[in-house]
C-alpha cells in the first residue's frame, strides 16, 4: 500500500509543539502533502526540511509566516515544480508537485493550498480567480498525466461535507460558484473526490473554527481532500481522518492506495 497524507498545519513551527512530527513518524507515509506552512526556507532547512526520513520540496510565500505548501516523500521524484501562475498566486506560495516519471508511467503528487475568501470581498474574489486558473490547469495536467492533488481547497462541497449548511450558504467555502466549481470539476473535467468514493458517511469533518465549541461539538467542515484522476482513484482502498491528536484547525486526511512508485 502506498499511504498518501493530508494535512493543513495552521503553521509548523505550532504544529511540531503539539506532537505533529511523532505522529508522522508512527503514520509511516509514504508522501505528504502539508499546506499553511507559515515559515521561510531559513526557518525549515535543518529542521523541518525532513520528516521521518521523507525530504521535503517547499513552495514559499513571498510574505512572511504566511500561506506555504510542502511535499514530504520517501522516493526521489523525477522532478518537482513549484507554482502555477507566475502572474498573481504563486507569490503567495500554494502549489508543490512531484513528478515520477517510471516505466513509462506519468504520475503527480501535489500539495496546494486554495485561498480563503473569508476575510471579505477582495479575497474572494482572489478566491474566484484562482478556481478560474486551477480548473485549466488540472484539466491540462489531466490531459498528459496521472496526478493526485491533496490540500485544503476551503470549499466544502456538499451539505453532506458541513455541519450547518443552512446557515453558511452565504459564506465564503460554501457559496453556490464554489460548490459548482466542485462539482463541474468532478462532473465536466473528469476528477475524483477520491475520500467519498471511500466513506459517503456523515459528519466527517477536516477542519472546525476555533471559536466556541467547534471542535467539541464537531461543528466542522470538510475541506481537505485527495482529488484525483480516475485511474489513480480507483486504486484507493482505505481512508481516515486522524482524530486522536490535534496538530492544527484542520485535522490529517490519511489514505491508502493499492499502488508503488
Amino acid at each position: 500500500m502506498f499511504r498518501l497524507v493530508t494535512l493543513n498545519l495552521n503553521g509548523i513551527r505550532s504544529a511540531a509543539t503539539k506532537g505533529f512530527e511523532a505522529w508522522a513518524a508512527e503514520t509511516a507515509a509514504d508522501c505528504m502533502g502539508v499546506q499553511e506552512v507559515k515559515a521561510q526556507a531559513d526557518t525549515v532547512a535543518g529542521r523541518f526540511d525532513t520528516l521521518d526520513g521523507m525530504p521535503g520540496h517547499f513552495h514559499y510565500a513571498e510574505k512572511k509566516g504566511y500561506s506555504g505548501v510542502g511535499l514530504y516523500s520517501r522516493k526521489p521524484p523525477t522532478d518537482v515544480i513549484m507554482g502555477f501562475d507566475p502572474d498573481e498566486f504563486d507569490a503567495e506560495g500554494r502549489y508543490v508537485e512531484a513528478r515520477y516519471d517510471v516505466g513509462g508511467r506519468k504520475l503527480s503528487l501535489i500539495s496546494c493550498y486554495f485561498p480563503s475568501g473569508s476575510s471579505g470581498e477582495e479575497r474572494q474574489a482572489a478566491k474566484f480567480r484562482f478556481l478560474t486558473k486551477m480548473y485549466l490547469h488540472l484539466v491540462r495536467l489531466k490531459a498528459e498525466r496521472e496526478f493526485i492533488l491533496m490540500g485544503d481547497v476551503n470549499i466544502a462541497h456538499k451539505e453532506i461535507d458541513l455541519k450547518n449548511w443552512r446557515s453558511n450558504q452565504k459564506n465564503s467555502g460554501f457559496l453556490p460558484e464554489e460548490r459548482a466549481w466542485m462539482t463541474r470539476l468532478l462532473d465536466e473535467a473528469g476528477l475524483v473526490d477520491v475520500f467519498r468514493t471511500l466513506n459517503t458517511q456523515a459528519e466527517q469533518y477536516t477542519w472546525w473554527s476555533n471559536r466556541g465549541q467547534a471542535w467539541a461539538k464537531n461543528v466542522g467542515w470538510r475541506l481537505d481532500y485527495h482529488l484525483a484522476t480516475p485511474g489513480v482513484a480507483a486504486a484507493a482502498r482505505r481512508e481516515h481522518i486522524y482524530l486522536a491528536q490535534r496538530f492544527s484547525d484542520h485535522a490529517p486526511l490519511v489514505i491508502d492506495y493499492d499502488f508503488s512508485l
